[in-house]
């Protein structure tokens, strides 16, 4: 069971990362609307002062989904 305390840390800093960040938290509203499925591509790249960008990206497998899934179980056991 989350602490009360933990939970409301969270919402706390949730809130305050949408208001610092608003377009990244309407981006992940958006892309967590509907299920991310089999042959989703996902792209990520980093950029850091002073350095040239890095970039990868993946094209989610059954494996990725089956994996994700686990996870969730997991953190419901806690």
């Amino acid at each position: 069971m989350i602490n009360p305390a933990d939970l409301f840390a969270i919402n706390k800093a949730k809130t305050k990362f949408a208001q610092n960040h608003p377009k990244v938290s309407m981006f992940l509203q958006y892309v967590m609307s509907k299920p991310i499925g089999e042959g989703t591509v996902i792209r990520m790249e980093i950029t850091r002062p002073g350095e040239n960008p890095v970039a990868t990206s993946m094209q989610v497998t059954q494996d990725d989904l089956e994996l994700v899934e686990l996870l969730k179980k997991l953190s419901k056991k806690k």
